[in-house]
């Protein structure tokens, strides 16, 4: 990764405005960041070289886990895939909703007389026009109801799945694009509008033409509108005229009266001039009212929802996932080194990672033990890991990683008995602690040390412990077989 791509990550954090990263942050970005979270699924990636980057480039968890996710997304190649469906996402949009045009051109086509037939059945014409519409509709109002699943079968979802099929190309990375996608709405609740967005504007879009069209067709050629049956009474014309054109004539569409109606089911229809051109704009308002404005409406509401719900995008950062990268952040911060003067206020304890986040392993630690001490102990019960820190940052940087890693339910800090806790003790007992479910201290004693100076070790560490705020650790003393006896 070259220094110019991190500095540009870095520097995308540091000139966004205060509050944007974590508040509104842009698609792109969470896009990224979930995509390498679906990618770390498999196994985690190398990060060493970006970590402390992406920590100095973002004030906050958020900013940091995007930058991250962006410097090793350039891995990936992710970057110019997304910018690539960008680019393409309009134009397969616009394919989509010519192919809806066409489709429903032709239909209507059939519908208003195609073949040169000028006689028009104008609730056969009605139904060809709203019949596919209305039933869209409908399903995607019982989707956002009881099944967000059924999107992947609207025109959203295949505009999404063609969109991420385009931008991935050869190098295969389509179905992360879309699954990062999917998920990152769908945990911001957005999944529904999103794609309705998309699925209404293409409906909208084949409205206004379609009615383009059909007032072109009407104004330069003569029609003829009837209704045609062979088992419904006049009367339920009537009827489902008036019901149909009620809303239509509150917008100012005109309405057939019911002398119109009748007339226009006899054989042959009346072709008086007026009534015609109330057919036509009857059936005109009815396109608008029924079909254009409930998409165009809709179209307005999902764009607010976005609006709304687009901070939602941002991390979640109670996920585990989350929780393990920010903990690698946490661990590379700076330790301040500051002699303790005695009134120095105690720090409160740290907390322990809950019982449904740990895994059931014990983590026995050797920190800053004398070379003399055998490493790994007798007794190491089998399924443990035994691990040993010099003192140095560096050990103690791999140490905390490969805890946030692990999450271990138990860990035992093995110490020198005979040595004297001091601040660089402390502050590792607390890092510690604060990623796993509980820490116990064992006191390794001297091989030529009787039972009483143990005793008295034990009882110095303790109380050491108990000045620092850290009672919540217990010292024991004694071979490993006793301590963990002692412990369980």
């Amino acid at each position: 990764m070259g220094a110019r791509s991190m500095q540009a990550a870095a520097d995308s954090v540091r000139t966004a405005p205060a509050g944007s990263a974590t508040a509104r942050p842009s698609l792109q970005a969470a896009l990224l960041t979930e995509a390498m979270r679906c990618a770390e699924l498999a196994g985690p990636l190398d990060d060493a070289d970006v970590l402390r980057t992406a920590r100095a480039a973002a004030p906050d968890g958020p900013g940091r886990l995007q930058v991250r996710a962006r410097l090793l997304a350039e891995r990936l190649g992710l970057p110019p895939l997304i910018d690539r469906a960008r680019a393409w996402s309009s134009v397969l949009l616009l394919a989509i909703a010519a192919l809806v045009l066409v489709a429903g051109l032709g239909l209507a086509d059939r519908v208003l007389g195609g073949g040169g037939n000028r006689q028009i059945n104008v609730m056969a014409a009605l139904a060809g026009l709203l019949g596919l519409h209305a039933l869209t509709l409908l399903a995607w109002v019982g989707s956002v109801l009881f099944a967000p699943g059924a999107f992947r079968l609207s025109l959203g979802g295949l505009w999404l799945l063609l969109t991420a099929r385009v931008a991935g190309g050869r190098q295969g990375q389509g179905p992360l694009l879309l699954q990062a996608a999917w998920q990152s709405l769908a945990r911001a609740r957005l999944l529904p509008w999103a794609l309705g967005l998309a699925s209404h504007a293409v409906w909208t879009l084949a409205f206004a033409v379609a009615l383009a069209w059909l007032l072109f067709a009407l104004a330069f050629h003569r029609y003829t509108l009837a209704w045609e049956t062979t088992i419904l009474s006049p009367g339920f014309f009537v009827r489902s005229v008036q019901a149909l054109g009620w809303l239509p004539s509150q917008l100012g569409f005109p309405m057939p009266d019911a002398a119109t109606v009748l007339a226009a089911t006899s054989a042959p229809p009346a072709t008086d001039p007026a009534g015609q051109r109330t057919w036509a704009l009857w059936l005109t308002g009815c396109l608008v009212v029924y079909g254009l404005l409930p998409r165009l409406l809709l179209v307005t509401l999902c764009t607010a929802v976005w609006r709304a719900r687009r901070g939602g995008l941002q991390p979640d950062l109670s996920d585990p996932y989350y929780r393990q990268v920010l903990a690698r952040f946490d661990a590379l911060a700076p330790s301040r080194v500051v002699e303790a003067d005695p009134g120095r206020p105690v720090q409160a304890a740290p907390q322990a990672l809950p019982p449904a986040e740990v895994a059931d392993l014990l983590l026995v630690v050797g920190f800053e033990l004398p070379p003399e001490a055998p490493w790994p102990p007798a007794g190491l019960p089998r399924g443990a890991e035994a691990l040993a820190v010099d003192g140095s940052v560096a050990q103690r940087n791999a140490l905390l990683d490969r805890l946030a890693l692990l999450r271990p339910r138990r860990v035992l800090v093995a110490c020198d008995a005979s040595a004297s806790p001091d601040r660089g003790t402390e502050r590792f007992l607390r890092a510690v602690a604060g990623h796993c479910g509980a820490l116990q201290l064992w006191l390794v004693p001297p091989a030529d040390t009787d039972p009483a100076r143990s005793a008295a070790a034990a009882g110095r560490w303790q109380a050491w412990l108990r000045d620092c705020g850290l009672m919540q650790i217990a010292a024991h003393g004694g071979t490993l077989a006793e301590v963990l006896e002692r412990t369980q």
